[in-house]
């Protein structure tokens, strides 16, 4: 049973709506803008001279247009947002290596994300025509709840890791980790005891105090001199990129470059392709535990097939415009879930508002100001509320039963431990390899089930 404040088809006030729609905007801010960042500063890249130059203001831009397409395709009934992919890193890492220049490898994020959306398509054309219910039947809730908790552990790290980190080097990581406590009890007060508003929109008041504090220590560590207490770093603002520089625009600049291209389409082949289908089983996931907190299956309405051609065309879309495949964002269903507002109609006013923010620099940059301390004492929340709906979802399940009881526990260990595998060019994360595991443990345990079933008739 659900206890949102707003339902999917609910309407919001306008200024509700663009405070819920900013919300949402700082919850996947991070990770998406932060895509880029890696791939700009790949050490294998730049050791070769090849420097990416990938614009996180394109990378937003790619992301609002995106997830307007996944709301399309989805009939407006999915409150989901799509956000640069981090499974695609190798992948984007891949096009530009194998590329014979800078531009081409460009050419190469476009054509990468181009096949590893059309998996998507012909998995969502498979499954219009044999239905849903197979993917039921081979990822019940003793595999679909433990991989969703599996989502959210495997990125706790990322949140503890950040709770010490200011944007500056120098930052003495006790005073990062007082902003990030900041934060994090801003936030846990607000959604606890916050009245009205206050309670629907913690991440925006925690995020706030963080900042607050973390500005605090920044100017009295710049009029001290003391480096330790600089927090925030606000020379990006020296350096700012006022117009974004779009994947399609620098492709174009490389078609002359191009070379042996149907080698390079192999390697883009293998690079994308196989992680594809490692984000097809996250996709998944994460649509199951949109759907316990909204109370509606959104894999039989509006549909599995539609939910999968909004995110593979959506990603197609984003890496047009910013390079980066995108793909659904746990962090947005985990705001969903902690401020109790599930609005479509708020998921389409921050992929606005994403599109707008991407042609105002002044704004990217104060965003992209936000210290890391400050994103993970909020992550804390985020990525434990993932983890916490998938272990929801157990609780109907019968762990007196061996074939679950060792179902749950390979995929929570699997995920948990971190068992990653890297086959060639791929990478089969451990949310993939725990949810691997846990399907082979079902069916395996199955099959005595069925044969006890057998006898009983």
């Amino acid at each position: 049973m659900s206890n949102l404040v707003y339902g999917v088809k609910d309407k919001p006030g306008l200024f509700k709506t663009i405070v819920f729609a900013l919300q949402q905007v700082l919850a996947i801010l991070a990770a998406t803008i932060v895509v880029p960042v890696i791939i700009n500063t790949n050490e294998g890249l730049n050791a070769a001279g090849i420097f990416a130059n990938m614009s996180q203001s394109a990378a937003l831009l790619g992301a609002g247009v995106g997830t307007i397409v996944y709301l399309l395709f989805t009939k407006f009934k999915s409150p989901v947002f799509l956000g640069s992919s981090f499974a695609f890193i190798g992948s984007m890492c891949a096009a530009f290596a194998g590329a014979a220049s800078v531009s081409v490898g460009y050419i190469g994020l476009i054509i990468g994300a181009i096949m590893a959306g059309l998996v998507y398509v012909v998995i969502a054309i498979a499954i219009k025509f044999a239905g849903v219910n197979w993917i039921n039947k081979i990822m019940p809730a003793s595999v679909i709840g433990p991989t969703v908790a599996v989502i959210g552990l495997s990125l706790s790290g990322n949140a503890v890791g950040d709770l010490t980190k200011g944007a500056i080097a120098t930052c003495n990581p006790y005073i990062a980790l007082l902003c990030g406590l900041v934060t994090l009890a801003t936030v846990i007060v607000c959604s606890v005891y916050g009245k009205k508003m206050l309670k629907i929109i913690p991440f925006i008041i925690g995020i706030l105090a963080g900042y607050a504090v973390a500005a605090i220590f920044t100017l009295i560590g710049t009029l001290a001199e003391v480096p330790e207490l600089m927090v925030i770093n606000f020379s990006l603002f020296e350096n700012m990129q006022w117009v974004p520089e779009f994947t399609f625009v620098e492709a174009f600049k490389g078609f002359s470059d191009l070379g042996d291209f149907g080698t390079y389409l192999a390697t883009l082949a293998v690079a994308y392709v196989p992680v594809a289908f490692v984000v097809f089983a996250e996709h998944l996931a994460d649509h199951k535990n949109i759907s316990s907190i909204i109370d509606q299956d959104l894999t039989v309405d509006p549909g599995l097939h539609r939910t999968l051609l909004g995110d593979g065309v959506g990603s197609m879309v984003g890496a047009f415009f910013g390079g980066c495949p995108n793909t659904t964002y746990g962090e947005s269903v985990g705001c969903v879930a902690i401020s109790g507002n599930a609005s479509v109609v708020t998921i389409f006013t921050a992929a606005i508002i994403c599109i707008l923010a991407a042609f105002v620099a002044p704004f990217v940059t104060l965003l992209a100001t936000i210290p890391a301390c400050v994103m993970g004492g909020v992550c804390f929340t985020l990525y434990g509320f993932i983890a916490v709906s998938g272990l929801k979802m157990i609780q109907k399940v019968d762990l007196n039963d061996n074939k679950n009881l060792f179902t749950v526990s390979v995929i929570l260990i699997a995920g948990v431990g971190g068992l990653v595998l890297n086959i060639g060019k791929v990478t089969l994360t451990a949310v993939a390899c725990a949810l691997i595991l846990g399907i082979l443990a079902n069916l395996l345990g199955s099959i005595k089930c069925k044969k006890d079933q057998e006898e009983d008739e």
